[in-house]
């Protein structure tokens, strides 16, 4: 079975669906990637979201062989100036722009419900700002509350899909 770092399609058995909650991705996948901790199932792959336009991304991250309308990929963030806190989300062919507030994301167990991340929703744009052109590309990021990883990590994972 391969591995979530490569290229290409993911091998995986018949019949196989990733289709993880909001919490999974935050509680289980995210925070071990940023923990460096193994994932049993190495499905969602690691991308230069940078390089890579939206409709790149339905073959680099594809799960399996049968039809797909999200992708999932772990993604650093880089940052527009080296010295500077904002996040730089152009591509060669446009770029990624923040849309609605962020949602928190909480894990409940035994009736206890913690906020564990953040969710924030990004549609694409071709072109450059302020003048781009508004597409149906969106994409969710999740981010961790510090108090749910141990490492200063800048991973992300994004679950990107295709609105129609």
């Amino acid at each position: 079975m391969a591995g979530g770092s490569g290229g290409g399609q993911l091998s995986v058995p018949p019949g196989f669906r990733f289709h993880p909650t909001e919490e999974e991705l935050l509680y289980y996948y995210l925070r071990k990637k940023v923990s460096y901790e193994a994932i049993d199932l190495d499905v969602i792959r690691e991308v230069d979201l940078n390089k890579l336009e939206p409709w790149d991304l339905k073959e680099k991250c594809r799960i399996g062989t049968g039809p797909q309308n999200e992708w999932y990929f772990f993604s650093h963030k880089d940052k527009k100036y080296p010295t500077g806190t904002r996040t730089n989300r152009a591509t060669a062919a446009g770029f990624w722009k923040a849309t609605g507030r962020d949602k928190a994301i909480h894990f409940t167990s035994n009736d206890h419900s913690q906020r564990i991340g953040m969710r924030k929703t990004l549609v694409f744009y071709t072109g450059r700002a302020p003048h781009g052109h508004k597409t149906d590309w969106i994409m969710h990021e999740y981010r961790l509350d510090d108090d749910q990883h141990h490492h200063n990590s800048q991973f992300q994972v994004n679950p990107s899909s295709l609105t129609i």
